[in-house]
């Protein structure tokens, strides 16, 4: 007799707003995620932030010369790791767990960002043990790097 082969459907690469929304638990105006472009789980993420004028934070930083302040660029560089840890262990934050933003070595930045400009976001997980991830990441726009940081995020459930 004949055997039919099944083939598991992988997890697909790219991810739109919608499933970003499904493993992120941030909302407006602090969702710094638009698309993922690429995910590998266990291994990279690459993410895109289109920073647009309409950004709450340019009122007050800098209404001269609108700049994205750097922690928010950290940030958006942690929720990519967010996205990458979820989707590595396959769970989501209803799933009464969250991965916090515990620490960030060597953190770089090389160039201001400003409305207009499109962050290209690269996560790469480095270590994973006991819940604790640690991943080396870099935002670029039109192709140059600029921020770098080694973060570390810890999953921890919601009921701690």
């Amino acid at each position: 007799m004949k055997q039919e082969k099944f083939d598991t459907p992988a997890l697909p690469t790219a991810m739109d707003i919608h499933d970003i929304l499904n493993h992120l638990p941030h909302r407006y105006p602090f969702l710094l995620i638009d698309r993922v472009i690429q995910c590998t789980p266990g291994e990279t993420l690459t993410a895109l932030k289109n920073v647009s004028y309409n950004e709450p934070y340019f009122i007050g930083h800098f209404p001269v010369r609108p700049v994205m302040p750097g922690v928010l660029l950290l940030e958006a560089l942690a929720q990519a790791t967010g996205i990458l840890a979820f989707r590595s262990t396959a769970t989501r934050p209803e799933d009464d767990t969250l991965y916090y933003f515990v620490g960030i070595d060597n953190a770089r930045f090389k160039r201001p960002v400003e409305p207009g400009d499109q962050l290209i976001l690269d996560v790469a997980v480095t270590r994973n043990m006991r819940n604790i991830w640690r991943f080396d990441a870099e935002a670029r726009v039109a192709g140059q790097v600029v921020a770098s940081a080694e973060i570390m995020c810890a999953a921890k459930p919601l009921s701690e």
